[in-house]
């Protein structure tokens, strides 16, 4: 009975000891990699303000983005349309603005438009997961380039017939290109992620139902435009109507001096 014990105690040792082990191995193991999600985000502002307070307000955005220096803030683009008399304007913004500061910058934007007047009507953030194309992209990248050294190495050496080695300048040539065009992916991508868009559009509150003289304006603006229409058929109808009706005319004026000529034979 006492060795039965002593065998007992032996084994359950020896399985503890064993279970100690295995959790010693698992925590000595490295961890594994977490890769986080490269995302490119697009950030779109919507302001409405008066047709006279457009340009000042979208002057003063693109100067704060200035302000910041190249490397936080770039102007990508921008535009104004519309006439201040008639009321309506219209503007857009594009910018690109360093990922982990766009956030706070479109706040400043927002509180900028409040200083003028304005008011933010529409705000939306979209994202694009470019995580998997970038994987992609670098894993390719990484091939070529290994496959490109090797057939630099062929060519060092100069092993194999001469149609070999014409064959394998070709094939570097060829990866080169294609490395080339794996980079430039990838520093567009890795541009996007970097630097958020901003989208800022402007434009003026619609015209009211109730307004008595906006028809009325309207209709005299166009005037000049349907004087024009007018004069470009007249135009277009007498281009068609003169040579037809000089035409006829000649045609008569043979017919009738050949009825002359019958009536003066017969008599």
């Amino acid at each position: 009975m006492v060795n039965e014990s002593v065998l007992q105690a032996d084994e359950s040792e020896s399985a503890d000891t064993a279970g100690s082990a295995e959790i010693a191995a698992l925590q000595t193991r490295p961890d594994i990699p977490i890769s986080l999600p490269r995302m490119a985000y697009i950030y779109d502002y919507g302001f409405r303000l008066g047709a006279q307070d457009i340009a000042s307000l979208q002057e003063r955005h693109a100067d704060m983005c200035e302000t910041k220096g190249p490397y936080v803030c770039q102007i990508v683009s921008q535009s104004r349309s519309g006439r201040i008399d008639d009321g309506y304007a219209s503007g857009r913004l594009e910018l690109a603005v360093i990922a982990n500061e766009a956030r706070s910058f479109g706040a400043q934007l927002g509180s900028a438009t409040e200083h003028t007047g304005g008011e933010q009507v529409s705000a939306a953030i979209t994202g694009e997961d470019l995580t998997k194309n970038m994987v992609d992209t670098e894993a390719r990248l990484r091939s070529r380039i290994a496959l490109r050294d090797r057939m630099m190495e062929v060519l060092r050496t100069r092993q194999g017939s001469v149609e070999e080695l014409v064959a394998a300048e070709r094939s570097v040539a060829q990866i080169n290109e294609e490395i080339d065009q794996a980079r430039s992916w990838l520093a567009e991508m890795r541009q996007r992620v970097a630097f958020t868009r901003i989208h800022i559009n402007y434009s003026t509150a619609a015209a009211s139902a109730n307004d008595f003289l906006g028809p009325v304006k309207t209709a005299i603006g166009s005037i000049g435009s349907i004087l024009g229409y007018l004069l470009a058929i007249a135009i277009v109808l007498g281009t068609i109507a003169i040579p037809i009706g000089v035409s006829i005319y000649g045609f008569r004026r043979i017919g009738r001096r050949g009825a002359a000529s019958i009536a003066a034979t017969t008599t």
